[in-house]
């Protein structure tokens, strides 16, 4: 059976300002409530729509790092993140989750210069860093994320990632479907925002799609990821010559 550490986000108060402005916040305004009905969870959409304001949200309520990483980081170089996790309140599970993280691609820079310097702290106990496969960053941004799923991730947890296919590349984000299928089977639940067709492929996954409507659920193939990405793939010129005519008729 799957297991799921947040089973619905609730919405309570007011926004204002910017957040108001934002669809998926003013659903949840109207909706009060957002289940989330399996291990794996997808939020997809346009920019702006809202994923990433709502996963951070999602995560801080939760009690994570805004900035990514466990309930144990505490670092902050820029207070950036909203205020929305005030309004939010995380309907939980049965079982509390023995492990969690939550991964930003953008910020993983920042939460590993803060694990070398916990490291630096000397307290006798092993380095921080050993639980990555060693300081991230003498590794790319791409083997630093997969690494930090690979080593640090230990199952029973709960682990959102932000647009984790901004470090990886297509074979990296095929490792990691892998690594997540392994860790799904590890009572692991996992709230991912992402744009990419290949990781929402993920088998019995949700996909909410994210749009000037609101939250809705869709399915994988008729997610505009996936249909502009095989309309491309499947004839590139022809995708090609459209977009260049209009750019040119704007010209």
């Amino acid at each position: 059976m799957e297991q799921k550490y947040i089973e619905s986000v609730k919405f309570h108060g007011e926004v204002s300002g910017y957040l108001s402005d934002i669809p998926a916040v003013e659903w949840l305004t109207e909706n009060g409530e957002l289940e989330l009905r399996s291990a794996v969870t997808f939020f997809v959409g346009e920019n702006g729509t809202g994923k990433s304001t709502l996963l951070e949200a999602i995560a801080v309520a939760a009690g994570f790092n805004a900035e990514g990483g466990s309930r144990n980081f505490s670092f902050s170089t820029r207070e950036t993140h909203s205020a929305l996790h005030d309004n939010l309140t995380i309907s939980r599970g049965l079982i509390r989750p023995h492990d969690g993280f939550f991964l930003r691609a953008e910020s993983l820079y920042n939460a590993a210069s803060y694990i070398d310097e916990l490291d630096e702290i000397p307290c006798g106990a092993p380095s921080i860093s050993e639980s990555y496969g060693g300081s991230l960053h003498t590794r790319s941004h791409g083997e630093s994320f997969i690494a930090t799923v690979r080593d640090r991730f230990r199952g029973n947890g709960l682990y959102l990632l932000d647009e984790p296919e901004a470090a990886l590349s297509p074979v990296r984000q095929l490792t990691l479907l892998g690594l997540i299928k392994d860790l799904v089977a590890n009572n692991s639940q996992f709230i991912i925002a992402t744009h990419s067709p290949i990781l929402m492929a993920y088998p019995n996954a949700e996909i909410l799609r994210f749009s000037e409507d609101g939250i809705s659920p869709v399915g994988y193939k008729q997610t505009e990821h996936y249909q502009i990405t095989k309309q491309f793939l499947d004839n590139p010129e022809r995708m090609l010559g459209i977009i260049f005519e209009e750019n040119s008729g704007n010209g």
